[in-house]
């Protein structure tokens, strides 16, 4: 990816590599030198783009899935926080339950 790449130059590689750019998947990219990342997706009426440059870190690009101890949401906050996507498990969380809740079960 080039840094010169904006909405159009993405698709057009989406759409070269056998993608659908408008299925509403959310496509990564990462730079050469693992300093920028770009998200490309379709929103109900355009596609947007998103860009982050870090300044003084690089991005650890996660490895091939092949696990399913990952969830995939956490992954990518931790790659766009400029987290280390590798190291994020998914872990299930209960909700606490409110007292509205205990009384519409009782």
């Amino acid at each position: 990816m080039t840094s010169a790449r904006g909405i159009a130059g993405v698709v057009a590689l989406l759409r070269d590599a056998g993608s659908d750019p408008f299925d509403g998947a959310l496509y990564v990219f990462r730079a050469k030198r693992a300093d920028r990342i770009k998200i490309v997706w379709w929103h109900s009426s355009g596609v947007c783009l998103y860009l982050k440059r870090l300044e003084k870190a690089k991005f650890c690009w996660p490895r091939n899935r092949a696990s399913s101890d990952t969830d995939e949401s956490a992954q990518l906050m931790a790659l766009v926080d400029g987290m280390d996507g590798k190291r994020v498990r998914a872990v299930a969380v209960t909700p606490p339950v409110s007292a509205a809740t205990k009384e519409i079960n009782a």
